[in-house]
């Protein structure tokens, strides 16, 4: 992964333990694994979200595409997230609704479960906009 870890400060700590709640309520009877995000938008609301897995699975959705889901339900735009944390790391097609959401940064759990906080730029270098 390119780009250096930023440091992670107790906000991002915070975030980072909303997501874990998050990934209590996930639904994840086929997988098992249950992932958590939390979005925290530029006026400092937390929206949360988890998982959702199907029986036919292309139709499950992932934790952040919930919690951002949920954003915009509560009238946040792109542009107006400034963070969001995931359980585990982010997958491609979550990586481009991070690039859409304009997010600053992703806090998640790397594979050795340490904490890493990356840009969306870092984690998804030259992304596709219509722009």
């Amino acid at each position: 992964m390119s780009g250096s870890a930023a440091p992670l400060g107790p906000a991002d700590r915070e975030l980072f333990e909303r997501a874990c709640e998050a990934a209590g309520r996930a639904y994840a009877p086929y997988s098992g694994i249950s992932v958590g995000a939390a979005v925290r938008a530029r006026d400092g609301t937390i929206i949360t979200g988890a998982n959702v897995e199907n029986s036919s699975y292309p139709l499950g959705i992932c934790a952040e595409q919930v919690a951002l889901a949920r954003a915009v339900a509560h009238g946040v735009r792109p542009g107006g997230v400034g963070s969001i944390a995931v359980t585990a790391a982010p997958c491609g097609g979550c990586r481009q609704w991070l690039v859409e959401f304009g997010v600053d940064s992703v806090v998640f759990a790397r594979g050795d479960g340490e904490l890493a906080a990356r840009s969306v730029c870092d984690l998804l270098p030259e992304s596709f906009r219509l722009d």
